[in-house]
């Protein structure tokens, strides 16, 4: 018998919770990769977003949201897994705070999603979409964050608009990677109603 945690109406097996542990552990290693300064901000372009592009997009909505959650909650309390490994709540005071809080709506708009888009007939371009979708989400936060720091909402869209090629491409190579994880776990990752 599977033990299970109950997550509002939806319980998490034990395979959820280790899928939820991989992929908050696979966003943190993704700071690994060194980020590229662009711009005056101090934002920058890491491999964070593709990694939550691919949360949503395998584990669906309750479990990337989840892993995604789980990330944040890690960061926040101190394990410097924050870009530029930093770590604790002054990370919310820097500018790229707008970005990491923008992950879990980003996740949970991409799980929803893909959870229809792997049932699409069109099933690349519907997770593509998917994970547009939730970049759209992250990028608006993104902006929301710089506003709130003080910078013109122009001047915040400019900013942004340095990360979107990155993030487009990025998106691509998440799709890329679902469709390889989905072909392989047909019924462990994104569940499908039978």
């Amino acid at each position: 018998m599977q033990s299970s945690v109950t997550a509002g109406r939806r319980r998490f097996t034990a395979v959820d919770l280790s899928l939820i542990a991989v992929f908050a552990a696979l966003l943190a290693a993704s700071i690994a990769v060194p980020g590229i300064n662009v711009g005056p901000l101090g934002v920058a372009i890491t491999l964070q977003t593709l990694v939550v592009s691919l949360c949503g997009l395998v584990l669906g909505f309750a479990r990337g949201t989840a892993a995604v959650g789980l990330y944040i909650l890690l960061g926040l309390i101190g394990l410097p897994i924050f870009s530029g490994f930093r770590a604790g709540p002054a990370v919310l005071a820097s500018p790229s705070a707008g970005y990491i809080i923008g992950f879990i709506f980003g996740v949970a708009v991409v799980g929803l999603l893909a959870s229809w888009a792997v049932r699409s007939r069109f099933r690349a371009a519907a997770l593509f979409g998917a994970a547009l979708a939730g970049m759209v989400v992250i990028h608006a936060s993104g902006i929301i964050g710089f506003v709130i720091k003080g910078m013109s909402l122009p001047a915040a869209i400019g900013a942004d608009a340095i990360y979107l090629p990155g993030d487009i491409l990025k998106n691509v190579i998440a799709v890329a990677i679902a469709l390889s994880l989905h072909r392989a776990f047909p019924d462990v990752l994104v569940r499908r109603r039978r």
